[in-house]
């Protein structure tokens, strides 16, 4: 917020100044003296006289209010069309969004400054021209945002529960969707406005613009440039003060901007997501952002690399499934968020990112805060995982006091929570005298004791039978809708992840070789050992497809792509190493995948 205040006073000052220009004991603008024409100062003239013998800093407060006049009415008009049209497209689809996408197309077919130019030159300058030509222009930019934005928000949770109350669509729009796109459609707004007093300032220098005597600041800069070396003052006024309003609300811009968006991290690519979206992959605020990590673990043979170059990230209330087969790097990859690898390995270099701030430099107390309270795991053997000379209940206890003292009966209402008949006579069990599904149960009591925000679920449904696997998935599911639960899910079932993944990461051999959300994926996998482990899994009538080979130990990867020796489509070009490629938003790591896909 403090990024907020300096430029928004800057801007408010000018605003206020422009609004009360009526107010103010100014000189009359447009009232000659042609005695003092290109006077540097006069006792009532601190900025001097121009060309015309006019009092300078009056035309300044007055050129002010006309030039923000023409830059917020503008921008108004193109916010409240563009945001409706964007609406509708995006909600209805079919016409609607056709009529509104493509005609925003075809109007940023036209260069701005050229369209601006025709349409001044057929209609004649004037406020009202201007006006309009400057709406015009902006509407694209805010079709585009609110068509985006109401295509992520009309697949949200909040969103399906209030048309299953049969909420009418006018409402959905107006009290549920319009809310939650105002932050983007804002900022968009305060861009639009900045390049609108410029654009303006522009046609007015060129006498398309403002139509004299009113006055304004690219008149004034017009006027100035015929008696630059005569009195080069009257340049440098109307140029600094045009320079200092922009740079305010630009600096409001990127403050409001990194307001609504905690990130604050790559502005141009945010703005040009909204703008144009499509262009670069989809990103939303995340909860963990894992970057560019390599474990590597030294062994009698040499350092080997268990997970190697890993990038992903997790936004708050959604599930990120990581899959693959055994070997892979899953299970390593998630000890290394957590702070948990054995002695023997050490991150070698990347970076883990959780709520803004950088785990892997962090000091160890500050992470055993983190782990069990705002992050937490749930380990893929229950049996293993619990203690078990210890009661079930003395060890949620212990989960909870490890952050705060637990209140009575809360390790009872935790077992209730999960879904554990009779938790009281179950609390004072043994490990031993619980079922697989029931200390899975348990480990996800005690993993959310401290209403974490991100949760780890290594293995969750692993050698349970279907009934106990979608109760515990459902129970998941549950706690990510209700708290807003970040949740990084590793799992080799690719039935699990159909069902709860909403973005999936394909890992081989250490290494992500596919990601993108679920439905691409498995409607249209690029990867080949992604479309090996779908067809691996029996559909209807079809048999499953084995995948010949074993995935290669970490200290024997192939040279060029790991999976080469398995794949039926390797080629002599595949003993090349491939780069992890980024297109559409899906990354797919593989040198033959358009041939593939294709």
């Amino acid at each position: 917020m403090r990024r907020l205040l300096w430029p928004g006073a800057v801007v408010a000052v000018i605003v206020l100044v422009a609004v009360l220009a009526p107010l103010l004991p100014l000189h009359d603008p447009v009232v000659q003296d042609v005695g003092n024409r290109l006077a540097r100062w006069l006792p009532d003239s601190p900025l001097g006289r121009d060309e015309f013998g006019r009092d300078v800093l009056s035309r300044l407060i007055w050129g002010a209010r006309a030039s923000l006049t023409v830059a917020f009415v503008a921008s108004l008009i193109a916010a409240v069309a563009g945001t409706a049209l964007g609406l509708l497209g995006g909600w209805f689809r079919g016409l609607p969004e056709f009529l509104a996408i493509r005609g925003a197309d075809v109007l940023l077919c036209f260069p701005p400054i050229l369209l601006a130019l025709l349409v001044v030159t057929l209609m004649g300058p004037g406020t009202g021209t201007l006006i309009f030509v400057l709406a015009i222009l902006y509407l694209p930019g805010f079709i585009r945002v609110a068509y985006a934005e109401v295509l992520s928000a009309r697949a949200q949770d909040y969103v399906e529960a209030v048309r299953a109350l049969g909420a009418p669509t006018g409402r959905i729009l107006l009290r549920t969707v319009l809310p939650n796109i105002a932050g983007p459609v804002l900022v968009q707004l305060s861009l639009a406005v900045a390049a609108a007093v410029v654009l303006e300032s522009g046609l007015s220098f060129l006498g398309l613009g403002v139509v004299p005597p009113t006055p304004s600041w690219g008149q004034m800069i017009r006027g100035a440039r015929a008696t630059m070396e005569q009195a080069p003052t009257l340049l440098l006024w109307p140029c600094v003060t045009l320079t200092v309003t922009i740079l305010a609300m630009n600096l409001l811009c990127d403050a409001l901007r990194d307001a609504l968006d905690p990130r604050g991290a790559a502005p141009p690519r945010r703005l040009l997501d909204r703008v144009l979206p499509g262009l670069l992959p989809p990103t939303a605020p995340a909860l963990l952002e894992v970057r560019g990590l390599t474990v590597e673990i030294a062994t009698p043979a040499g350092v080997i690399r268990p997970v190697e170059d890993l990038s992903f990230s997790v936004a708050a209330g959604r599930t990120l499934a990581i899959v693959g087969e055994s070997g892979s790097g899953k299970s390593m990859a998630a000890l290394a968020v957590m702070g948990l690898l054995p002695p023997a390995a050490r991150v070698a270099s990347g970076s883990v990112w959780f709520e803004g701030g950088e785990l892997l430099r962090a000091p160890e107390p500050a992470r055993r805060r983190l782990r069990g309270g705002a992050m937490a795991m749930v380990f893929q053997d229950p049996m293993s995982s619990l203690n078990p000379v210890y009661r079930i209940g003395a060890q949620v206890t212990e989960a909870i006091a490890a952050h705060r003292t637990p209140a009575r009966d809360e390790a009872v209402s935790l077992l209730s929570r999960v879904g554990i008949a009779d938790p009281a006579r179950r609390a004072r069990a043994w490990p031993h005298e619980l079922s697989g599904g029931m200390r899975q149960r348990v480990m996800i009591a005690m993993a959310i004791a401290n209403r974490p925000r991100l949760l780890i679920a290594d293995e969750p449904t692993t050698a349970l039978d279907v009934t106990v696997q979608a109760a515990i998935l459902d129970l998941l599911a549950d706690l990510r809708r209700e708290g807003g639960m970040g949740m990084v899910l590793i799992t080799h079932s690719l039935g699990v992840v159909a069902e709860v993944g909403d973005e999936v990461a394909v890992m081989y051999a250490a290494q992500i070789v596919e990601r993108g959300s679920v439905a691409e994926v498995f409607s249209r996998p690029r990867h080949p050992y992604t479309s090996a482990l779908l067809a691996a899994v029996p559909d209807g009538e079809r048999e499953a497809e084995g995948i010949p080979g074993t995935v290669p130990r970490p200290d024997s990867w192939p040279p060029g792509c790991r999976f080469a020796p398995r794949c039926t489509h390797a080629r002599a070009i595949c003993d090349t190493p491939p780069p992890l490629e980024v297109v559409d938003g899906r990354e797919i790591r593989c040198l033959r995948w358009r041939e593939i896909a294709a």
